[in-house]
């Protein structure tokens, strides 16, 4: 009878053991899925907003560059193929800005990636240098503001 007892809580012993492994292996590999996801999350976030911020400088800057082609009398730079360019850059940063609100669980950054884009394309109705110099500023600053504003979604 020893012997059956004896076999009876080798098995047991065995058995809970194995329950056990089991269910911290389990927790384990949870937690390594979970760390996983949140790290490919964050880089996905990362390239999101960098991308957003690249694709608003450039359309920036192209506004810019067109604003002084129609306004300081340069006709013979003012070709179909630069206003081509500043729709193109125009669409990649709407494609960046929807890409920022896929990603993005925060209203307050999308609301944010859509009044800096109207910010920037305000650039080409300025009247003259002065409304140009003050919508280059807010323009700037409100890209800065995203950074600092998606920057705490991504540490």
């Amino acid at each position: 009878m020893e012997a059956v007892l004896a076999s009876f809580i080798a098995v047991l012993g065995t058995v809970l053991g194995s329950g056990v492994t089991y269910v911290f292996q389990r927790r384990t590999t949870e937690r390594g899925e979970h760390f996983a996801r949140a790290e490919k999350l964050r880089q996905e976030r990362i390239d999101a907003y960098c991308a957003y911020a690249g694709a608003l400088l450039n359309y920036r800057r192209v506004l810019v560059q067109w604003w002084f082609v129609t306004h300081e009398n340069r006709p013979d730079e003012d070709t179909p193929e630069l206003q081509e360019h500043v729709y193109e850059l125009r669409y990649a940063a709407q494609e960046a800005m929807f890409r920022v609100q896929m990603i993005s669980d925060d209203p307050a950054l999308v609301e944010l990636s859509e009044r800096i884009l109207e910010y920037v394309t305000e650039l080409h109705r300025a009247e003259d240098r002065d409304r140009l110099n003050d919508i280059r500023e807010r323009s700037r600053q409100s890209v800065r503001d995203f950074i600092a504003a998606a920057t705490p979604h991504v540490r």
